[in-house]
């Protein structure tokens, strides 16, 4: 019994010690972990001061950069608004003293009519004096001394009045001559276009008169077929290994002459065959119009031009005017109107529009009653153009007025086109009648002994009696015939009128 009590005891007291020892060891950990906390904190907090001073000194340094830069910009700002201050304050001060030296000059000129209307009033009463005078002396009455000296004063004032008029005209023209020299050649010197001159050729070559026969057909079947797809007379007579081509149409011509062409070199001649060759050429010249076109607004580069007014500036390919090829002088007009413009400061842009669709009322597709102009102005107006341009296109041969600058730009550098050397071919019957149209204007004046155009036309000579006419009238007949030839002529470029006024004494000793 006793051991058994001993023994439970002795049980209870080691549980109970290891018990307590257990809770120390515990203990023991649990400092431990705290103590690792508390460093782990402590290190975690040195870290974070860390990187805080860091950042508070980046911050600070960023911060004193800034306000450095911006007291760098406030300092220029600050020394440019003196300048301007200082500036504004010269400027001021000038004004000051402009204002003072007009004060000072309208006081003068007071001063100045003051002493005029003094001065005249002293002219009116000499005057007055000076009449009683002259008709005490001349025996004439007041009437009729004032009429002999109204036509003294007359025949001086004219002598006068044409010497300033001529003195001023002969300043002008320097000027005006080296100006517009200046711009022309500026101009000419821009676009550097090629003098060409091209011709609608309307016949085509055979390779012999057997072809005739071919193309005419079984009862003239292929050439009935021919005219009636295209639209042309085909005329075939006794030239050797050649046709002609007729119509109104330049682009009908070329239809006609492309397809026959081609029906000569594939032998195959017959109405289906000459149905689809026709065909296939309408479609190739119709889009080799709208290239040409196209072509041409490119090269001026003129944007907003509508379908329609392509396919009518690419018909231009096909027409010609004396020779000259008529959209190769629309592009050439719209050149130099823009350079003009340039160099007088108008609306380049209005100007080379203008110049590239002036004559745009050839490439209608039928003639009608009206002028090109006219056709070109409705034309236009269909394709929504403005009225500077309509206005440039209907004015550009004189028939209506132009209505702003960029209007007569167009008409001066359609003229410079059409009368640049080699551009145009004229007619030797109107060239010998503008020559007679010349010596005519310049006969029809009294005094006018003979007249002669010379220089192809670009000078007329006009040989005066020196007993019938003056000096003073041979200038104002020189002006009179200049003007005639301007409004009732059409010309390129200009006429010079020389007039020639002459005394010749012949004596023979013997």
């Amino acid at each position: 019994m006793w051991y058994f009590i001993i023994g439970t005891i002795s049980l209870l007291s080691g549980g109970a010690v290891g018990f307590f020892v257990r809770m120390l060891i515990a203990k023991n950990k649990l400092n431990s972990a705290e103590n690792r906390a508390d460093i782990i904190l402590r290190e975690a907090k040195l870290e974070a001061d860390s990187q805080k001073k860091e950042l508070l000194l980046e911050a600070k340094t960023f911060l004193i950069q800034e306000r450095n830069n911006f007291e760098k910009e406030t300092k220029e700002r600050r020394v440019e608004l003196q300048r301007q201050e200082k500036r504004i304050i010269q400027k001021e001060e000038q004004l000051d003293r402009k204002v003072g030296d007009l004060e000072k000059r309208e006081r003068s000129v007071g001063d100045k009519d003051r002493e005029l209307t003094d001065k005249l009033d002293e002219v009116v009463k000499l005057q007055n004096r000076w009449l009683k005078d002259l008709e005490r002396i001349s025996g004439m009455t007041s009437e009729q001394a004032k009429n002999l000296l109204i036509k003294e004063l007359e025949e001086k004032a004219k002598q006068e009045a044409q010497i300033l008029i001529n003195k001023i005209e002969d300043e002008a023209n320097i000027t005006a001559n080296k100006k517009a020299r200046e711009i022309l050649v500026t101009t000419i010197q821009r676009i550097a276009s090629e003098v060409t001159s091209d011709v609608t050729t309307t016949s085509v070559s055979l390779p012999n008169d057997e072809m005739k026969g071919r193309i005419i057909g079984r009862e003239g079947r292929n050439i009935r077929t021919l005219e009636t797809l295209i639209g042309v007379d085909i005329i075939i007579d006794d030239t050797p290994e050649a046709v002609v081509i007729s119509s109104f149409d330049p682009v009908r011509r070329e239809i006609a002459k492309i397809a026959l062409t081609r029906l000569i070199a594939d032998g195959r001649i017959h109405p289906a065959r000459i149905e689809e060759v026709i065909n296939k050429v309408i479609n190739e010249v119709n889009e080799m119009i709208y290239e040409e076109g196209e072509k041409a607004v490119l090269s001026i580069g003129i944007p907003g031009i509508s379908t329609e007014g392509i396919i009518n500036l690419g018909r231009l390919h096909f027409r010609t005017s004396y020779g000259q090829n008529v959209l190769q002088h629309s592009v050439e007009v719209a050149k130099i109107a823009g350079a003009l413009a340039a160099e007088l400061g108008c609306d380049v842009n209005i100007a080379k529009r203008g110049g590239l669709l002036h004559d745009i009322g050839k490439g209608a597709a039928s003639d009608g009653d009206g002028s090109h102009t006219e056709a070109g102005y409705e034309m236009a107006k269909k394709m929504g153009e403005s009225d500077k341009i309509l206005n440039a296109i209907v004015s550009h041969h004189g028939d209506v007025e132009p209505s702003c600058l960029e209007s007569m730009i167009v008409q001066a550098a359609d003229a410079i086109s059409a009368s640049r050397p080699g551009a145009r071919r004229e007619s030797i019957d109107s060239y010998i009648k503008r020559l007679e149209n010349l010596e005519q204007i310049a006969e029809s004046y009294e005094g006018v002994e003979k007249a002669y155009a010379i220089q192809a036309g670009r000078e007329l000579r006009v040989v005066l009696n020196s007993a019938s006419t003056s000096d003073v009238g041979a200038e104002g007949l020189a002006k009179n015939v200049a003007k005639r030839i301007e409004s009732e002529l059409r010309y390129p470029g200009k006429i010079k009128v020389t007039v020639v006024r002459e005394s010749r004494y012949v004596e023979y000793a013997r």
